[in-house]
């Protein structure tokens, strides 16, 4: 008897990004819950009646009760689908923790959580499914040992959900934390093991598959963004996994290097051909080269101050970026006086390098507009 579930893990409900504005970061965290209805849309269009949910359903256990109650009610909505949820690292199953907060409250029919480490067969089905939850963030032990002895009907089809580490895998040395054995499914005569805990899509082998978080929260993360659609025709039977789309934002990371205009029209271009939508796009941006004063201020007007207003989020790292003042922008702020003289000393400290003419290098480029600004007044 074949089986079609979603695969899914990693929605960290309540995550807080601290790098962006409060405005930005309510954006992200209701993306992540968008992301949920995506998930249950998806069953439905595919006709699926399971989502399993690989561990780190929360970001922290400390939330408030509308924090808890949000996913759940986005998966309410969705009452054709069973909704399977494992405890993670971030959202361990500890006494009185937050899965005992849920369990104290009317749970959504639909809604299963897994917190204990035993067979779960579902009715009138031949799928069983077998859940590792994570009762400490961190644990020296294999949480997926404990399959390898479960006995089973013959015909069953045994699916493992768990939250860790595999080795080989962010890790060289096997003792690590959250250990999971890569080749658990062959141990155990699993037909699959659903894992979370690695934010972007990863096939470990054929029975053995990493989801990746449905939205993006890194800009380091690889093919995030997605779900995984698996069809497992009967046991033994090797698993067809399919990617499903999800994540609403996409996170990039570009680099460019600068010494002139054209250079700086040519990045600003580029940045604006990412496509529509460009309020859905992240961008971790860095530069190198030098610039004249003049140059830098052009960029502050084309990147930093226009190009960002139609992102969702513009980050740049700069610190690649040298400035290289020339006479005329010395002129600019003034031919004589105490003031060129500050000007001088200040172009001389961020030709060093280092902190101290990082500093140098900020305090001259606002001395540079706040001089231009007082020029343009004075017109």
């Amino acid at each position: 008897m074949a089986v079609r579930f979603i695969h899914t893990s990693d929605w960290q409900i309540g995550k807080v990004f601290r790098f962006v504005d409060s405005s930005t970061m309510g954006l992200l965290q209701e993306a992540r819950l968008r992301a949920i209805t995506r998930l249950g849309e998806h069953a439905i269009e595919q006709n699926v009646s399971h989502i399993l949910v690989a561990g780190d359903v929360y970001d922290m256990e400390a939330l408030t009760p509308r924090s808890l109650g949000q996913p759940l009610e986005r998966m309410r909505s969705f009452g054709s689908v069973a909704w399977h949820l494992l405890p993670g690292n971030h959202d361990p199953h500890r006494p009185n923790g937050l899965w005992d907060q849920l369990l104290r409250r009317e749970l959504p029919p639909n809604v299963r959580l897994h917190l204990a480490a035993e067979p779960f067969v579902v009715e009138g089905e031949a799928l069983a499914l077998l859940p590792a939850p994570l009762h400490h963030k961190r644990t020296t032990q294999d949480p997926t040992a404990y399959m390898d002895g479960v006995g089973l009907p013959a015909d069953t089809i045994r699916v493992g959900l768990a939250h860790g580490t595999v080795r080989g895998f962010g890790s060289e040395d096997r003792d690590v934390y959250n250990f999971i054995q890569p080749d658990r499914p062959e141990l155990a005569g699993l037909d699959y093991l659903a894992l979370g805990d690695w934010h972007g899509k990863k096939k470990i082998n054929a029975r053995c598959w990493y989801s990746g978080t449905p939205e993006i929260d890194a800009f380091d993360v690889l093919d995030g963004g997605q779900a995984l659609l698996v069809e497992i025709e009967g046991r033994g039977a090797p698993p067809k996994v399919t990617p499903l789309k999800v994540g609403h934002y996409q996170w990039l990371t570009l680099h460019a290097a600068l010494s002139s205009a054209e250079d700086i029209d040519f990045l600003e271009a580029k940045l604006r051909e990412l496509g529509q939508g460009l309020e859905r796009h992240l961008v971790h941006l860095r530069v190198k080269g030098a610039l004249s004063l003049e140059l830098r201020r052009y960029f502050e007007e084309r990147i930093v101050e226009s190009v960002s207003a139609a992102l969702c989020v513009l980050r740049i790292d700069d610190s690649g970026l040298l400035p290289q003042p020339t006479a005329e922008d010395l002129d600019q702020i003034d031919r004589g006086g105490f003031v060129r003289a500050a000007a001088e000393v200040l172009s001389e400290k961020a030709a060093q390098g280092g902190e101290e003419a990082r500093l140098a290098a900020e305090a001259l480029q606002r001395l540079y507009i706040e001089h231009m600004k007082l020029q343009a007044e004075q017109r």
